[in-house]
């Protein structure tokens, strides 16, 4: 922290711990709509702050001796904002590099699973994007499912626990952001597992429908293509059920990326007997998918609810096959920004760091609710 702004991980920091601060969002509505910071006030101040309205934050209302952080875009603004709060004794600070930094923002909770025994799930939430990813552990070793974010996050968790990652999986190749289970796998010598796929130009090991042995648990590998044809979901000991794009908790993964019409309708129809597939495992298990709609709280509280709620409560899910294949293809969506570009980084495993920030720009766009 300065004198003038402050950094993500400095806030992320603060919002963790529950320590007092005040977040105040300046940007234009529609883009606050997109995506925000959990539990930030919003103002529309954007085009006063620019004009020079001296004015534009006489609605805020700050809490006594709080500290301030303003936020825009990508940290310009908000320091006019913080400006005008500091010149009226307040302390006010810029966020560095605003909305965009912001996108590598992340919070934890552990999930609560009964009957796993030792082994414990932790849900990495990466707020400031809507990604979902998971630390397994049991004794000393550790699985990753869905990493999202920089390999030292993962590893100083698992090494907060004792524990050492010995497996890193992915759901599916991503479409909305960089994959980091190449780079976590060769960080800690683990070993990286697919779906079997024809598209990765790197190393790794393919799996099947079946049984993943892990200490004291088990994964089993349950394949269901249709947001992309390799999509898998993981089973853990018929308790807790990662199901990446695949099934959300209030919508299903889209299958129209990287897919021409024809295949839109193939993969459609492949990705309600998927579901059809989930629908005939035990109705207490918890569904623990890789997106969010919104912003994870920092409130450690897990995201994550029962087969049995989501197949009542999401729509799609009690339509026929040809009424569910119609809503899906009925309903255009904006694609992921920059998704061809990621989707290829994805599979050829490499990136370079002052890329990430720019290819994942904004809230991803996976579901269909």
């Amino acid at each position: 922290m300065t004198d003038e702004t402050i950094s993500v991980d400095e806030l992320r920091s603060m919002l963790q711990l529950g320590k007092p601060v005040s977040v105040l969002d300046v940007r234009p509505s529609t883009e606050r709509d997109e995506l925000w910071i959990p539990g930030s006030a919003h103002i529309d101040a954007y085009d006063q702050l620019k004009s020079g309205d001296e004015n534009a934050l006489s609605a805020f209302q700050p809490t006594p001796d709080t500290p301030i952080v303003t936020v825009c875009a990508a940290g310009k603004t908000s320091r006019i904002a913080a400006a005008q709060l500091r010149a009226k004794g307040l302390p006010a600070y810029s966020l560095e590099g605003g909305m965009r930094a912001w996108s590598l923002a992340w919070n934890v909770a552990e999930v609560p699973v009964a009957g796993l025994g030792e082994t414990k799930v932790v849900q990495i939430r990466r707020t400031g994007k809507g990604c979902l990813s998971y630390l397994i552990g049991s004794g000393d070793w550790a699985a990753v499912i869905d990493p999202c974010l920089a390999p030292r996050v993962y590893i100083d968790l698992a090494e907060d626990k004792e524990w050492k990652i010995k497996l890193v999986l992915e759901t599916h190749i991503h479409a909305d952001h960089l994959s980091r289970a190449r780079s976590l796998a060769e960080r800690t010598s683990a070993t990286l597992l697919y779906p079997d796929q024809n598209r990765l130009r790197y190393e790794h090991q393919t799996l099947d429908d079946g049984p993943i042995r892990l200490s004291g648990s088990t994964l089993e590998a349950i394949h269901t293509p249709g947001h992309t044809w390799e999509s898998t979901c993981y089973l853990l000991d018929q308790k807790a059920l990662f199901t990446g794009d695949t099934l959300f908790l209030d919508g299903v993964g889209r299958p129209d990326l990287h897919a021409g019409a024809d295949e839109r309708t193939d993969k459609a129809r492949a990705l309600y007997q998927s579901l059809q597939r989930l629908r005939r495992l035990p109705p207490d298990v918890l569904v623990l998918p890789s997106h969010t709609a919104r912003p994870a709280d920092f409130d450690g509280r897990p995201l994550t609810s029962t087969l049995r709620h989501v197949y009542d409560t999401v729509q799609l899910l009690n339509c026929s096959e040809d009424e569910f294949v119609g809503l899906i293809l009925a309903r255009t969506l904006p694609t992921p920004p920059n998704h061809l570009k990621i989707i290829e980084h994805n599979e050829q495993g490499e990136f370079r760091e002052d890329e990430v920030i720019d290819l994942e720009a904004g809230a991803n766009r996976c579901a269909v609710a």
